[in-house]
């Protein structure tokens, strides 16, 4: 079993979506241990807004494989 291009691409862009979070929280909390959650929030959002994920449309055609969607 595996995972059509689509959902895997979806898995990935969550992957890197997760590790700039991570690494923007051991950032803020070196940084500005007293930044307000708002502060927080925004630049959490500029950091996701720098990934270049690209959008991948799902593939229609049923394979003989079996491929989770």
């Amino acid at each position: 079993m595996s995972f059509c291009d689509h959902c895997e691409g979806q898995r990935f862009d969550r992957a890197q979506v997760l590790r700039l979070l991570r690494a923007t929280r051991r950032r803020l909390r070196a940084e500005a241990p007293a930044c307000s959650a708002d502060d927080a929030l925004a630049l959490a959002i500029q950091a996701v807004r720098t990934l270049e994920i690209p959008h991948l449309e799902p593939v229609e055609d049923y394979l003989e494989t079996d491929v989770v969607h």
